[in-house]
């Protein structure tokens, strides 16, 4: 059972280093951002039994910890081949795991870009951009516009390698503001900085084509970053923020958390996003017309119930079953698939309006918590989530691209709170990620054109997930709040 002398070991995880390993895994489960020191070359060995007292009892002692010594060299280590800790969570790791997946990325766009095309809605922002530059009709200043006006910079920056590179542009874009969200979650430094880093790269390859194929894969990473960054630099943050609200309008329940959680911050946050939009606002009244700057709130409003909303799946049903009148209409002005019919147009109607109370509900509850003494970041991570899920529960577009809001502050969260409270969200939105991937785009004309009825259980199955991270974030507002209700009256009673 012995090992020759001089004979080579693998480089295997012996019973120290599992020792080590374990005491990382459950830091790493509760949350903790402490670390233990390695108990390198550290050897069990039984308990001596001897009672003897004097030089007797030291010469006994003695006997019995050279014995244990020697049958310890004799048997070998516990040969269990675990990554380390050390190396599955090393930065290094993570940066080559970012690596692939964007190989992976750019594998899949390698076509379109050899071919001079572009992915998916990635074709407006092409003409929306040579619009602006070769005829001078810019989006959102010249005319109104679905999106923010904000939403030009990007566009327009793509185009610097030309047409038939603006998929390549696009992508590069992509990967660096990907780089960007990756690299915030590992300077932060917590225990579960790479595991969130790790999270965030797979929740966006599962989501695929709408990572890397609409303008919220660009926003997304700029709000994790902002997340991270805005209790200590909340001028900066906002600034992010803002410019993200910007170009799609999601990040505005961010900055509302923001504002409500962060104390002492609070007027450079504020700040920070008037200055910004003071900013745009002369800019777009001076080359245009400032009645345009909002007017992708009345594009907006104006649309029906689409296809993939969480609260149009009632309609979907209907729709498969011929019941009600329901019925799926493509608009082609916007390249929407909508439910009319039934009860579509009233549900549309109220979707607004209960929309403003939720987030105003939220937002209260979340200023009720932090007044009661709430943890700041815990309160950050949970009320944007809160705020977040309410923008796409409550949502009468419900694009598939709504998942990276979800996501990004998923993120965020697993390193501003604690992680393994954490779980549920983090392993919903994986399951949310792949559902949606599989409704749109690979199954999406099965369903829009056939009404299949298999497709519909997995968009209502991803609906529901959808709804029941608002539910965790709701009542996860109501424990914060109720154990810092307990430790006040602790406090108090002492």
């Amino acid at each position: 059972m012995g090992r020759a002398a001089g004979e080579r070991m693998d480089p295997i995880l012996t019973v120290p280093d599992l020792d080590e390993a374990v005491r990382f895994s459950e830091d790493l489960g509760s949350g903790s951002r402490t670390s233990h020191p390695p108990l390198r070359g550290a050897r069990r060995t039984p308990p001596t039994t001897a009672r003897s007292s004097g030089i007797g009892a030291g010469r006994a002692a003695g006997e019995t910890m050279a014995a244990a010594a020697t049958r310890a060299d004799q048997e070998p280590p516990v040969r269990i081949r675990l990554l380390r800790p050390e190396t599955r969570n090393s930065a290094r790791s993570v940066w080559l795991y970012f690596g692939l997946i964007h190989l992976g990325f750019l594998a899949r766009l390698l076509p379109f870009i050899l071919g001079g095309g572009v992915l998916s809605d990635i074709l407006f922002y092409r003409e929306w951009a040579y619009l602006a530059l070769d005829e001078g009709i810019w989006q959102g200043i010249d005319t109104a516009w679905v999106y923010p006006v904000g939403a030009l910079v990007p566009m327009v920056a793509a185009t610097v390698f030309g047409p038939s590179l603006y998929q390549l542009a696009w992508f590069l874009l992509f990967a660096g503001l990907n780089a960007l969200g990756t690299a915030a979650l590992l300077r932060r430094g917590a225990a579960s900085s790479a595991t969130a880093a790790y999270w965030w790269l797979t929740a966006t390859a599962l989501l695929g084509p709408v990572a890397v194929g609409r303008i919220d894969g660009l926003t997304a990473p700029v709000v994790i970053t902002a997340l991270l960054l805005v209790a200590a630099r909340p001028f900066l943050a906002s600034l992010l923020l803002s410019a993200a609200t910007w170009m799609k309008v999601w990040p505005a329940a961010v900055v509302l958390a923001a504002l409500v959680v962060v104390r002492h911050g609070r007027l450079r946050i504020l700040g920070a996003g008037l200055v910004l939009t003071a900013g745009i606002a002369v800019a777009v009244a001076a080359f245009g017309d400032v009645r345009n700057l909002t007017g992708f709130l009345s594009a907006q409003g104006a649309r029906g119930m689409q296809l993939e909303a969480p609260l149009s799946t009632p309609g979907v049903w209907q729709a498969i079953t011929g019941t009600s009148g329901a019925y799926i209409y493509e608009d082609e002005v916007i390249n929407t698939m909508e439910v009319r019919g039934a009860s579509s147009g009233l549900v549309g109607d109220f979707m607004t309006p209960l929309l403003v109370v939720t987030v105003v509900l939220v937002a209260a509850f979340l200023a009720i918590a932090r007044y009661r003494g709430a943890r700041a970041d815990a309160l950050l991570a949970t009320g944007s989530l809160a705020l977040v899920s309410t923008l796409v529960v409550f949502n009468k577009v419900g694009s598939p691209q709504f998942m990276l809001w979800i996501a990004a502050v998923i993120a965020a969260g697993l390193v501003l709170d604690r992680a393994a409270e954490w779980r549920y969200p983090a392993i919903a939105m994986l399951g949310c990620a792949a559902l949606t991937t599989l409704v749109y785009p690979v199954f999406y004309n099965a369903l829009r054109y056939e009404l299949n009825p298999a497709v519909a259980v997995l968009l209502t199955l991803r609906n529901l997930l959808v709804v029941s991270i608002l539910v965790w974030s709701l009542v996860r507002l109501g424990r914060l709040t109720a154990r810092a209700r307990t430790h006040a009256a602790a406090a108090t009673g002492a």
